[in-house]
């Protein structure tokens, strides 16, 4: 797969930090050229010219902030190029803050849908007829286990990521026949600063340390370690490639084991 992305270019969302940063050098490496999309100008320009240049091809970035849906759709308008067209969108920003669903107000709800699923639906649609004119098309939603099964202290977020997944099944109905693909990527407990921050909440809310809260959550993940993003980058680039072209409408955990579900 060394240079199985040569000559594509993929929209890689949330990528300065985490599962996005590794997703957006992963398939760099393999050949793509990479437009970044997140919130902070200097941090994206950072992270662009760390990217690696296998095969002479140019990244970029673009700013927005992903809690303004608006902002969202008018930045990826502007940037739209028909002479060079997107094949690949990595849907992919921070969830929302942890906390039991009784609790939850509803503007949290309101807030998380328009994150997500909102500025999927803009981002798909700019780019869809980028992906019909190239004949090739890839969308890969960055979500959650929860999907599958619901994660304790995560009400907001357990209710947007089924959303969002389904939204995502939808689509790849709708696409297939066009030859494009929709599928769900869904990390289990990886090594990010998002994970730190809700097992530091959940220490403080039980009066304990964060290092029984990851040793407690350790020992739930039959691989006994937690994943690092550079593995979830993995299953994208190849959600990304030729080679999964008949891969469709999916939910693929990379969780190292620890989904009671198959």
């Amino acid at each position: 797969m060394n240079d199985s992305l040569k000559g594509l270019r993929a929209l890689v969302c949330g990528s300065t930090q985490g599962i996005g940063r590794a997703s957006a050098h992963l398939l760099a490496e393999h050949g793509a050229a990479v437009t970044l999309f997140a919130r902070n100008a200097t941090s994206l320009g950072a992270v662009r010219d760390a990217l690696p240049v296998a095969f002479d091809q140019a990244h970029d970035c673009i700013a927005a902030d992903f809690t303004n849906p608006d902002s969202v759709r008018d930045a990826i308008v502007g940037a739209i190029d028909p002479a060079r067209p997107f094949h690949i969108l990595v849907n992919n920003t921070g969830g929302p803050p942890g906390g039991p669903i009784v609790d939850a107000a509803p503007e949290a709800f309101v807030a998380a849908f328009n994150a997500h699923l909102v500025n999927n639906q803009h981002l798909v649609q700019a780019l869809l007829p980028g992906f019909r004119e190239a004949n090739y098309g890839r969308v890969i939603n960055i979500i959650s286990t929860s999907v599958k099964a619901p994660i304790p202290g995560l009400g907001v977020s357990n209710t947007i990521r089924g959303a969002v997944a389904s939204w995502a099944k939808t689509l790849a109905t709708e696409l297939g026949p066009l030859g494009i693909t929709v599928n769900n990527v869904l990390p289990g407990f990886t090594d990010t600063a998002r994970l730190s921050e809700l097992f530091g909440a959940k220490a403080k809310k039980q009066g304990t340390s964060l290092q029984q809260v990851q040793g407690a959550a350790i020992a739930s993940i039959p691989a006994g370690r937690m994943g690092k993003p550079e593995e979830i980058a993995a299953a994208v680039a190849f959600l990304a490639s030729p080679q999964a072209a008949y891969i469709n409408g999916i939910n693929l955990p990379v969780d190292g084991g620890r989904l009671p579900t198959l």
